[in-house]
């Protein structure tokens, strides 16, 4: 497999998340390892055990990764939080502990962080193997999320990425404790216009069984949905606006169409006899109701924006301004 080059980036906290893979965790941690010691890179492993019920907190010790154990299983999101708290480092790298991410990656991404937000492994290369009966969730998913977004996103739910903890840390509250963190953090980015990149990496078989469920799409579905309203409303309103104004709109015609073959009515009948239906009405108000709503919490979040300094991008350059030349005398 080919290595990357490494540019000589900070040190690196990177987080492994982990329930029940005592089969692969221990091969991981000293993957990576030795992948980031072969760069030059000053880094920790944090292995977060969530609740396992198999030897997978033993097994990443062994492997000399700080291993931080909850009582119980609270989720892939609040596993990652944790690691978070714990990390000695500014930049986070997450990854999975089941083999599937090529550790081999890791460094490039971490260089790519240089004059970025966050560095995503986007599933795209030349050895992916994500099962098949996933993949339609996963278009759909993608298709959804990058029409909130407008743009498009090569991989919505990488787990294998790295990213500023400063600039992370502001979304926590909204941040899933489940397996939506990452489509989470990657809506959140490209909503108020970090820097985003994607690297494509390989996608390998992973050891043991997946955790991921059929159910989960929904979540997924609904997460994606409730971020549009959260940080993209007009993307929501607008569109379900025109959509009802629409149907009223044809209702209204079919009234009108339908109205006068049935009566001797003169065409100016239409201006005081009751044709518009009841149904019509309704729609035209539901459009117009949800035009309000998308522009009223638009200009809220505009106006909260403005208000917050937020973590300024490292694609963006800030040269500032001159002082003003003082004249002699």
């Amino acid at each position: 497999m080919d290595t990357h080059a490494f540019d000589g980036t900070g040190p690196v906290s990177v987080i492994l998340p982990v329930y029940n893979e005592e089969e692969a965790v221990g091969a991981e941690v000293d993957r990576i390892r030795t992948v980031l010691d072969a760069h030059g890179l000053v880094h920790e492993i944090i292995v977060v055990d969530d609740g396992s019920t198999d030897r997978s907190g033993v097994h990443a010790a062994a492997a000399g990764a700080t291993v931080i154990t909850h009582a119980d299983n609270r989720g892939y999101g609040a596993a990652i939080k944790t690691g978070m708290a714990a990390a000695r480092y500014d930049t986070i790298v997450i990854s999975d502990a089941d083999g599937t991410y090529p550790a081999e990656h890791i460094p490039d991404l971490v260089a790519h962080l240089e004059r970025s937000d966050m560095v995503v492994g986007a599933r795209t290369g030349s050895d992916v193997h994500i099962p098949v009966v996933r993949r339609p969730a996963k278009w759909v998913l993608n298709w959804v999320a990058a029409r909130v977004a407008g743009r498009r996103i090569p991989d919505l739910n990488s787990g294998l990425r790295a990213f500023r903890r400063e600039c992370a840390e502001q979304y926590l509250t909204i941040l899933s404790n489940r397996f939506s963190f990452t489509s989470t953090i990657t809506l959140a980015f490209l909503a108020d216009d970090y820097r985003v990149v994607y690297r494509p990496i390989d996608y390998l078989t992973r050891i043991g069984r997946s955790k991921i469920v059929a159910w989960h799409f929904m979540d997924f579905l609904v997460l994606v949905l409730r971020l549009a309203i959260l940080f993209q409303p007009l993307r929501v309103f607008v569109p379900l606006a025109l959509a009802f104004g629409g149907l009223g709109v044809l209702k209204i015609v079919y009234d009108v169409v339908v109205l006068f073959p049935r009566t001797s009515a003169p065409p100016l009948a239409i201006f005081y006899l009751p044709v518009v239906s009841t149904s019509a009405v309704l729609l035209l108000l539901v459009g117009f109701q949800m035009l309000v709503v998308g522009l009223v919490a638009d200009a809220v979040l505009r106006r909260i924006a403005q208000r917050q300094a937020l973590v300024p991008s490292r694609g963006v350059t800030m040269t500032p301004r001159p002082a003003p030349a003082v004249k002699p005398g």
